[in-house]
């Protein structure tokens, strides 16, 4: 007999049979509804976490680090050890998954009336279970800290940046969102302290201040594409561009400052060739964005399009940087986290509509 075996009576429980390791399936005729039993269970509380966590995204965070990384190392001469390697994997993921967990539990009043369907809003995970997750999310990034610095005690104010990225995290989902221009600033300074984990002095700085670029001018456009409140004003774009001149040429200032201000800044400065590159990578996603507008009509859909895009482009900014300062062999290694990236992205939302087809229907009365 084959191993699925199905026997259907009205009105009565029908069961269906799968080979050893599958879950098992029963309907329930009367009610109109399935449940997935086992690895249901385990399917549902893991989707959960990946959701409230948003770890389809994660992988961009991982590239900016091992870019970072891969980056100082090749401008100081010093070996990429895989313990190091590993270390600065968990800081990235503890720093990504907070902020996105943190940010959740701040909202989840205003999620439950504006997209209940969330872990927490829709009883998923409970609130005192979304403050212990936290705090191990936090804990990760501070171990992976703390082990970089035991590894590499010379650059143990990599520890000072991540204490920044997890108050400027804490900033933002505390009150910068609700200020807007503070908010969309805030969330390209977090890029850029997270890129300073490994090499805090930023021996090639242009990594992090193109992922500070990058995200706050995206995340402004988005903004008021997405049409959000409080609304995008011209001051709060002002203050963005500001902010943004201010940073750079602070960084820029201080790189020279340590080095006694040369008189050939370009070389101090680490500007040649390689940044043809990172610069033809910005091109791209400008057409891109274009492409993807003409495609897209609807204001609000193309922005959270825009969103979800330029966040997945940061990966390509590392590789371009990897290859341009250190060689083609770490750049694709860099460069592969897009396509897993982009197929998490898809297992997470084919996964999420198969467990949304095995709850129950839930209606509104019609306003």
């Amino acid at each position: 007999m084959s191993p699925w075996r199905a026997l259907w009576v009205e009105d009565m429980v029908t069961e269906v049979t799968v080979p050893r390791g599958c879950c098992a399936l029963v309907i329930d005729a009367r009610a109109g509804r399935a449940t997935i039993t086992g690895v249901y269970w385990l399917s549902q509380r893991l989707l959960t976490l990946l959701q409230f966590t948003r770890m389809a995204l994660v992988f961009t965070a991982v590239s900016d680090g091992w870019a970072a990384l891969l980056l100082g190392a090749a401008a100081t001469g010093t070996p990429v050890r895989w313990p190091v390697a590993a270390a600065m994997t968990l800081v990235s993921i503890g720093l990504y998954t907070f902020g996105m967990a943190l940010n959740d539990l701040i909202d989840r009043r205003r999620d439950s009336q504006l997209a209940a369907h969330r872990p927490l809003p829709s009883g998923r995970l409970s609130v005192q279970g979304a403050h212990a997750l936290c705090a191990v999310l936090g804990g990760v990034a501070l171990l992976g800290g703390a082990a970089m610095a035991y590894l590499r005690p010379d650059e143990w104010q990599g520890l000072l940046a991540i204490g920044a990225t997890l108050v400027l995290i804490v900033f933002y989902d505390f009150a910068g969102k609700y200020l807007v221009a503070p908010g969309l600033l805030a969330l390209g300074l977090i890029r850029f302290a997270h890129a300073s984990v490994p090499w805090p002095h930023l021996p090639i700085p242009w990594q992090a201040v193109t992922l500070l670029l990058h995200v706050a001018i995206l995340s402004t456009v988005c903004y008021g594409l997405e049409g959000k409140r409080p609304r995008l004003r011209k001051r709060h774009v002002a203050f963005v561009v500001g902010g943004l001149l201010a940073v750079t040429a602070a960084v820029e200032a201080a790189l020279l400052w340590r080095q006694g201000f040369p008189a050939d800044r370009a070389a101090a400065l680490r500007i040649g060739m390689p940044l043809v590159y990172p610069a033809a990578v910005a091109l791209a996603f400008v057409l891109f964005a274009a492409i993807l507008r003409a495609r897209q009509p609807d204001a609000r859909a193309y922005g959270r399009q825009l969103m979800l895009y330029g966040l997945l482009w940061l990966i390509a900014y590392d590789a371009a940087f990897v290859f341009g300062y250190v060689g083609w062999k770490p750049a694709l290694a860099v460069l592969a986290l897009l396509p897993i990236a982009l197929l998490c992205v898809q297992l997470m939302r084919a996964w999420a509509a198969l467990i949304d087809l095995s709850q129950s229907p839930q209606y509104q009365r019609a306003r």
